[in-house]
Order: C-alpha cells, then sequence, then structure tokens
C-alpha cells in the first residue's frame, strides 16, 4: 500500500473555512477514485497558522496517478485555493506503508 501526504497552512482565521474546503475538494475527490483506502486529515494550529496535513492511501501507483496526474510527487491545487492564503507545499511524501489505517492517531 502506498500513502502519499500532503502538508499546507492558511491563516489561523481561516482554519474552519479551509477545513469545509479540504473536504469538499481534497478528501472527497481522492475517496472517488477506485484503489483509494482511504483519506485523513490532520489539523494543528501553530501561532497564527493552521497546519493541514492530508495522508490519503492507495492500492498502487496507477489508483494514485487517476487522481494526482502523471507526477503524483507534486501537489494538486484548487482553484479556490488563494481565497483562503493557501501556503501548500509543492511536493508531497509518498511512501510505502504497511495498513490502510489513519496515521494520525
Amino acid at each position: 500500500m502506498i500513502a502519499r501526504t500532503w502538508h499546507g497552512i492558511v491563516p489561523v482565521e481561516m482554519r474552519d473555512g479551509f477545513e469545509k474546503y479540504e473536504y469538499e475538494t481534497g478528501v472527497r475527490d481522492t475517496l472517488g477514485i477506485k484503489g483509494n483506502n482511504g483519506a485523513f486529515l490532520k489539523i494543528v494550529e501553530q501561532g497564527d497558522y493552521a497546519h493541514f496535513f492530508l495522508c490519503t492511501k492507495w492500492n498502487s501507483m496507477e489508483s494514485m496517478i487517476a487522481y494526482a496526474g502523471s507526477h503524483p510527487e507534486i501537489a494538486v491545487t484548487y482553484p479556490e485555493d488563494e481565497k483562503y492564503g493557501l501556503i501548500s507545499d509543492p511536493i508531497v511524501v509518498i511512501q510505502e506503508v504497511c495498513d490502510d489505517k489513519n496515521p494520525f492517531v
């Protein structure tokens, strides 16, 4: 199994709005792809910013590519990201994992 983890930050006052938006975009979109085994979101507030970590789990690179495109190591962005002041890491972490459990608990 393969995990793909993205990280981005928004100003803390945008946290709630971006959380809702993230569930409507990244989480929903990944769960809709055949071969996805879960999408897990963790939010950590640190000072003036809220850090968002989205870990998705995949059966294969092919299923991950169906979501992320031919360069799955590059972060997927959405049209309204800027509205929330998102600062997105440009790359994601892709790694082999043992199971489809939530990595954040």
